[in-house]
C-alpha cells in the first residue's frame, strides 16, 4: 500500500489518514514463547469503518480526541497515538521533525478487539511519514510500529492477510473480495492480558489451508473449521458477548464470531444492503450498543 493511498485533503497542509478496524476472523492461538508473548495464526481483514486521523503542521505538538469514545481515550504518553509519533521522531530526528497536530476521531470502542490503538498509531506513523517527507519504506514503518505492538505492522498492512508468529510474520491473501459486516459491541471492554491468562491451552493446531477461490461461501465454510481460541474464555470473563453473538444470529449473519479478544463481535453477510439492513435492526433492539455496517477491504491497492 502507498503512504497516499489512505490519505484526504482537508484544510491547506492538513491531512485525513483513516484508521481501519482489524477484524481476526479466525484466531488460532498455537504456542508461548519463552518471554511471555503468545503465537498465533490468524485471519484478519480490515474494514471501511473505523478512526480518523487528521494531521497538521503546528508550531508545537499538539493532541486532541474527539468523537464518541472520545472520554476512554487517554492524551498523555501512554497513548499509541503520541508513542508512534515520538518513535517515528527518534528514528528521524528532530531536525527533520517539526512539531505536528494530531486529531484523533475515536468512532471504535476502545479495548474491543479490533485494534483500534494499533490502527491508529498505524495512520500516525504513515501520515507523519509524509507530513514529514520522511525517507523510510513500508519495512522501516514496519519495524517501528512492532516496537509499539504486534498489531501495528498489521494495521499499516491494512490488507486481507494471514498473521503468524506473534503477529508480526505476515502473508498477503491475494484476490480477496469485500465481505458485507456488520460489528456489534455490548459496550464492555475486554481486557487482552485477562483473557490470555485465563486460556488453557495454548498448543492449538494451525490454520487449514485456505479455499483456492475466496467468496461468501467458500469462507464461511472455512470458517466453520476454525476457531477463535480466545472466544471461550471472554465468554466467561464477559457474557454480553454471547448475547452480542445471539442478535447477529438472529439478524440473518451468514457468520458470527468474537473478534481478537472481544469484546466485539462480527457477523459475516453476503452482500452490503443485506448488512445495513440487519445492523439497523439490531441497533433499534439495542441503540447503547455499538452496532456498524461496513464493508472490509480488499486487497487490491484502494
Amino acid at each position: 500500500m502507498s503512504l497516499t493511498s489512505v490519505a484526504a485533503d482537508t484544510d491547506i497542509g492538513s491531512r485525513i489518514w483513516h484508521a481501519h478496524a482489524k477484524i481476526n476472523l479466525a484466531l488460532h492461538v498455537t504456542g508461548r514463547r519463552p518471554d511471555g508473548y503468545h503465537l498465533i495464526e490468524s485471519l484478519a481483514v480490515f474494514t471501511r469503518f473505523g478512526d480518523r486521523v487528521e494531521i497538521a503542521p503546528a508550531n508545537s505538538d499538539d493532541f486532541i480526541v474527539s468523537g464518541r469514545y472520545a472520554p476512554a481515550v487517554p492524551v498523555d504518553a501512554s497513548n499509541l497515538v503520541l508513542k508512534a509519533r515520538d518513535a517515528l521522531r527518534r528514528e528521524a530526528g528532530s531536525e527533520r521533525t517539526p512539531p505536528v497536530s494530531i486529531k484523533l476521531e475515536k468512532n471504535l470502542p476502545v479495548a474491543s478487539g479490533v485494534g483500534g490503538g494499533s490502527s491508529d498509531a498505524a495512520a500516525v506513523l504513515r501520515g507523519l511519514a509524509q507530513t514529514w517527507a520522511l525517507d523510510i519504506d513500508d519495512a522501516g514503518l514496519a519495524r517501528i510500529g512492532l516496537s509499539l505492538g504486534a498489531d501495528v505492522p498489521m494495521c499499516l498492512a491494512a490488507k486481507p492477510l494471514v498473521a503468524r508468529g506473534i503477529g508480526d510474520e505476515l502473508s498477503m491473501v491475494p484476490d480477496f473480495s469485500a465481505l458485507g459486516l456488520v460489528l456489534v459491541n455490548p459496550g464492555m471492554p475486554v481486557s487482552t492480558a485477562d483473557v490470555f491468562a485465563a486460556l488453557s491451552r495454548r498448543d492449538n493446531e494451525p490454520l487449514p489451508p485456505l479455499p483456492r477461490s475466496i467468496d461468501f461461501h467458500s469462507l464461511r465454510n472455512w470458517l466453520e473449521a476454525t476457531r477463535n481460541d480466545l472466544e471461550p474464555v471472554a465468554l466467561a470473563l464477559q457474557p454480553a458477548i454471547g448475547r452480542a453473538l445471539s442478535w447477529l444470529d438472529k439478524a440473518g449473519s451468514g457468520f458470527s464470531r468474537m473478534s481478537g479478544s472481544g469484546a466485539t463481535c462480527f457477523g459475516l453477510f453476503e452482500t452490503g444492503n443485506v448488512a445495513k439492513r440487519a445492523a439497523a435492526e439490531i441497533r433499534g433492539r439495542q441503540p447503547d450498543w455499538f452496532v456498524a455496517a461496513t464493508r472490509s477491504m480488499t486487497s487490491e491497492v484502494e
